[in-house]
């Protein structure tokens, strides 16, 4: 499956919040990823990502290990993605390291999760701080596969209009990147 998604910056986080709210409960959660790769940088040279999320919240404790391939969306930057759950995080990073992946990057997001129905489709908007970055974020998502993403990504277009997300508000820069140029600082 590919995630179709956009992300945004958010001017008025207050008023998404409510207009969020309206349509489902969301969830407060705190991500802590880490990315991989190998020595020579080969996962980044092709536009793919390997990562290991730990995701605190209310439900307890979770760890995902994902991988994403190269962009099949330029415009958005959407990604195929390969998701499965893992009952021992240290386990999972210690497996990667051993087969010659090492961390290029961790840092931590602040999250509040939306789950709801909107144009026919499944969707997870998600309010996004990372405490190393100025402002707030929006990302909305909804999986689909490949022959679906032209009419999904204008399905998530609606959505953030619904929300009061203009089409100038939208970005592509990856956290990663913006924290890394932040660090080097």
């Amino acid at each position: 499956m590919i995630e179709a998604e956009l992300k945004a910056r958010v001017h008025a986080p207050e008023a998404v919040l409510r207009r969020l709210d309206e349509r489902a409960t969301g969830r407060a959660e705190v991500y802590r990823d880490t990315y991989y790769d190998d020595r020579a940088g080969c996962l980044g040279e092709k536009d793919q990502e390997l990562r290991v999320r730990t995701v605190h919240g209310a439900d307890g404790i979770r760890t995902v290990l994902t991988f994403k391939g190269a962009k099949v969306d330029e415009a958005s930057g959407s990604k195929p993605e390969y998701e499965t759950r893992v009952s021992d995080a240290e386990a999972v990073h210690a497996m990667l390291r051993q087969l010659g992946y090492v961390p290029v990057i961790a840092f931590e997001k602040r999250c509040r999760n939306y789950d709801f129905k909107a144009y026919d489709r499944q969707m997870l908007a998600t309010l996004v701080r990372v405490p190393e970055l100025d402002g707030t974020f929006i990302e909305v998502e909804t999986l689909v596969d490949e022959t679906d993403m032209t009419a999904a990504l204008d399905d998530v277009r609606s959505v953030l209009a619904d929300l009061g997300i203009g089409a100038d508000d939208l970005t592509t820069e990856l956290y990663t990147d913006a924290v890394r140029a932040r660090r080097s600082r």
